[in-house]
């Protein structure tokens, strides 16, 4: 019996967001189309934030309108305070992504808030879709530098006393390795036993595939992905690209891991919004392609 592992695809959001190039509302409708029909069920499709601060996410409202409704499938937004969950709720998200970050240096480039001021607020988000609450530079901080785990302990604490159905641990600037990743999580898990542990890396040193690996072996079950391997955030600096999707689902899939995606369809994609952005994948599995190769 394979074990399922189920890949949240984050490329229309976090893959985005980042990026010089700015894709239209019908494109970046066009890549969750495609995402979807390469088997991807849960897409973190848009971002409920200033569009003057970041014009990559501008049209939320436009691009859940354009959506079909279809209880198969489950598009997330990403919030970032009071004013994103309104927002979220108001579009009909079927998820909100809730940020709180480990540490108040980057809450207040990221958001503008305080850790504390941010946990408040999610304690207000009432009455709308089911909450994944995501903890971000939980590793460590651009700002800040290494972030303590008693701090991560904590701020999970306060996250499942809350009754959170899902806690995401991210390493938002890439700067994990396998050995604290297991480590962490496992305190994550014992801090708040309700909730189920999702996990959200970046390759930024090259080490994302292998935190991967430590994840799934501590249990986790979810991880966050993006195709082409695209990714980054504008806070952040120095922060590059999330694991790509399809370098994942090809260690996966070899591995005898079911993901329900669609391998060829996913390179396809990665290649075709990164000719929109104007620049080659970065995932080595769009460079290289799969395996076995087909015979020609």
């Amino acid at each position: 019996m394979s074990r399922k592992i189920e890949i949240v695809e984050v490329s229309p959001r976090d893959g985005l967001q980042n990026e010089a190039a700015v894709l239209p509302v019908e494109d970046r409708v066009e890549l969750i189309r495609r995402l979807e029909a390469a088997g991807a069920r849960r897409v973190e499709v848009v971002s409920f934030v200033n569009e003057r601060r970041m014009p990559q996410m501008a049209g939320a409202e436009q691009i859940m309108a354009s959506l079909t409704n279809d209880p198969q499938k489950r598009r997330s937004g990403l919030v970032l305070n009071r004013r994103g969950w309104d927002r979220a709720v108001a579009a009909g998200c079927d998820e909100a992504n809730v940020v709180i970050t480990a540490t108040d240096g980057f809450g207040l480039a990221n958001q503008g808030s305080t850790t504390a001021e941010q946990l408040a607020g999610l304690a207000e988000m009432k009455g709308g879709p089911p909450i994944s609450v995501t903890i971000a530079v939980a590793f460590g901080c651009p700002f800040e530098g290494e972030v303590d785990e008693g701090v991560v302990r904590e701020i999970a604490g306060e996250i499942g006393r809350l009754g959170i159905g899902e806690l995401v641990l991210a390493d938002t600037i890439g700067v994990a390795d396998p050995w604290v990743v297991r480590r962490r999580l496992d305190l994550v898990h014992k801090a708040a036993p309700g909730a189920q542990l999702r996990a959200h890396f970046h390759d930024t040193r090259n080490t994302g595939l292998a935190n991967a690996f430590a994840a799934i072996e501590a249990g986790v079950d979810t991880l966050d992905a993006s195709v082409g391997g695209l990714g980054g955030c504008p806070f952040a600096p120095g922060a590059t690209g999330n694991i790509g999707t399809e370098d994942l689902v090809y260690m996966l899939d070899r591995a005898g891991f079911e993901t329900s995606l669609d391998l060829p369809a996913l390179i396809e994609t990665a290649r075709w919004v990164c000719g929109k952005l104007g620049k080659a994948p970065v995932s080595a599995i769009s460079r290289a392609g799969g395996f076995p190769v087909p015979v020609r």
